[in-house]
């Protein structure tokens, strides 16, 4: 059995690392993965607006920066959670990706024969998830092949 265990930081992506974590302990798992997906898609409604406008070298120069932030943050996320299975015993294995993170988990789970995907639930509800979406609402719909786990 593998398992992907999906995370962003967040309490909820923790949760779904603890019950990896106990499913991973008491099943023979071939193989536990942690991924975190990040998005280098840049935000550019800071700038200036204008019909002539083109960003500044100082401009790109601020967006490689934010992005390669952002990417540090996201090995120190994924470091934090392999620690937390190491000290449980469990091997597991680092998985760093970009993309959009519901499209690129279930693609991830799919190439590499993933059994179980485990991730957080976000607890939206009504207008907010309409209008925001949910990563674990996407990949539950979109996985194939895959059991989810999705944990509050």
């Amino acid at each position: 059995m593998k398992i992907l265990v999906c995370t962003d930081g967040s309490m909820p992506s923790q949760k779904a690392l603890e019950k990896a974590a106990i499913i991973a302990e008491g099943c023979n798992v071939d193989e536990a993965a942690i991924i975190h997906v990040y998005d280098e898609r840049v935000n550019l409604s800071a700038l200036p607006r204008g019909e002539a406008y083109a960003p500044t070298r100082e401009d790109l120069e601020r967006f490689r920066e934010i992005l390669e932030e952002n990417k540090n943050e996201a090995n120190k996320i994924l470091e934090e959670a392999k620690k937390y299975f190491e000290e449980k015993n469990i091997k597991a294995r680092i998985i760093l990706k970009e993309g959009h993170p519901a499209d690129t988990i279930v693609k991830t789970a799919r190439e590499e024969g993933f059994d179980i995907i485990a991730i957080g639930s976000r607890g939206q509800s009504g207008l907010q998830k309409l209008f925001l979406g949910s990563v674990s609402s996407a990949v539950v719909q979109e996985a194939e092949n895959c059991s989810v786990l999705t944990v509050k």
